[in-house]
């Protein structure tokens, strides 16, 4: 498995970057996951995008989920780093005095530099575009390339029972994504809505059925099931109450822009990460015009179909997809349980065996639950805001290493400069202090 080129080593007494040596990290070793972790304006984004790039070189796909919208400077890639290439970019109200043409050759010489200081040039960023697609989906919009989420209801091949944990997570992820965008809270136990929906839906592909909204609308006001647990489903969820729920998913479904949930490509994992010749894609899940409640739905249902797949893969050791988050608060809190929650925790536990990675990044330590904290085993930390965040940060990695000098961590992380971080990996005897290289993906 190839190394990803993150950067060069920085001297902790001078600040400075070693000359002549490189920060070199196994890509393996995000199988055991990772977290990238600093305030805004630290550069997390653009090491994230250095970690999806060097993914991407390497053959390996990945499934990016864009909350905040930063992500979609992957496919601002120009191997000619020629000016003409930057015009389009440039706000015109901010070239100022000087005209865009000249911001624009600025900017490509600022870009030509940058990537020399590394021993980067135009041809590295077209054996990028060579090797790679990139595409920009939309849920919820015709904006970028639509994904139809609500297609995800169509019946899976083969025997139930064969993938019966899988599918149930799968669906549970669907359940409490759509009730969550009607403000029900969708708990697998205790909501009856949530053991109503999650029941008809099994029902269905236990029976080779796909299910439509307005069929699922239809079994919900007259189920085709008899009974709920041991419970007549008349005692256990009354036809009133049922209707109830219909009429409010039913004034979901009958919203002007809902129908655009249910156009585009196929919610396929395999189609999102791998072109008809092999080719590795990055899938960019644009999701910054979307609600709270869109952005969950939308996030539950694309990893519960990652986790479905996953289970259907051999094991290995190497890494085989990354999936990346940016801007992970909200998502795993450490005090509530939002639907996405489930899945994110899951493929902590899991997905190592599977050869599958799962890189978060977040402004605040204390946005992850401790449980996710625990089940990452690297740590990219750059300058932090508060404290309580630093103190935050200490607490997880002496949790997770054990071994930690808390002492000199705390001296270190206080005085980060902007694109520096401090590494812990779990498989490494000491932490690593590094600045990230300029990505060839620029943000102009």
């Amino acid at each position: 498995m190839a190394d990803f080129y993150l950067g060069g080593p920085v001297d902790s007494t001078t600040g400075k970057r070693t000359p002549g040596q490189s920060t070199n990290y196994e890509a393996s070793d995000l199988t055991t996951h990772g977290v990238i972790v600093g305030m805004t304006g630290s550069g997390k984004t653009g090491l994230g995008i250095i970690y999806l790039e060097e993914a991407l070189r390497s053959g390996i796909p990945t499934l990016i989920l864009d909350p905040k919208g930063d992500m979609t400077n992957l496919l601002l890639t120009f191997p000619d780093l020629a000016p003409s290439d930057f015009e389009p970019w440039i706000d015109p109200a901010a070239a100022q005095a000087s005209s865009v043409a000249e911001v624009a050759a600025d900017m490509a010489q600022l870009w030509t530099n940058g990537l020399a200081s590394w021993d980067l040039a135009g041809p590295d960023i077209g054996a990028l575009r060579e090797r790679a697609g990139f595409t920009i989906y939309t849920p919820g919009s015709t904006a970028g390339v639509p994904l139809n989420v609500v297609g995800s209801l169509v019946a899976p091949e083969g025997p139930f029972d064969e993938r019966a944990e899988a599918l149930r997570d799968e669906i549970q992820g669907f359940t409490a994504g759509l009730l969550g965008m009607v403000g029900i809270e969708a708990d697998p136990i205790s909501s009856r809505e949530n053991v109503l929906i999650a029941n008809l839906i099994e029902y269905a592909w236990r029976n080779g059925e796909s299910l439509g909204m307005d069929t699922l609308l239809g079994w919900i006001q007259r189920p085709p099931i008899r009974k709920l647990g041991v419970f007549d489903i008349e005692a256990f969820f009354p036809a009133d109450d049922r209707l109830d729920l219909a009429m409010k998913l039913n004034g979901l479904l009958a919203s002007p822009g809902f129908s655009t949930w249910m156009d585009g490509a196929a919610l396929d994992i395999p189609s999102l990460l791998w072109d008809a010749e092999g080719r590795p894609q990055a899938a960019v899940m644009y999701l910054a015009h979307l609600s709270d409640e869109e952005r969950q739905f939308v996030v539950t249902l694309i990893l519960s179909k990652l986790i479905t797949w996953m289970r259907t893969q051999p094991g290995s050791g190497d890494l085989r997809v990354l999936a990346y988050m940016d801007e992970i608060f909200g998502f795993v809190p450490p005090t509530a349980n939002p639907p996405a929650k489930r899945p994110i925790l899951t493929l902590l536990k899991q997905a190592r065996a599977f050869g599958v990675g799962l890189l978060l990044s977040t402004q605040n330590p204390v946005d992850l639950d401790y449980k996710a904290m625990s089940n990452a085993g690297t740590w990219c930390i750059g300058r932090l805001q508060t404290e309580r965040d630093k103190a935050s940060m200490l607490q997880a990695l002496t949790s997770v290493s054990g071994d930690v000098d808390v002492a000199l961590l705390d001296d270190q992380i206080s005085g980060l400069a902007k694109r520096t971080f401090q590494m812990h990996n779990t498989r490494d005897r000491e932490p690593q202090l590094f600045t990230c290289l300029l990505y060839t993906s620029p943000s102009p």
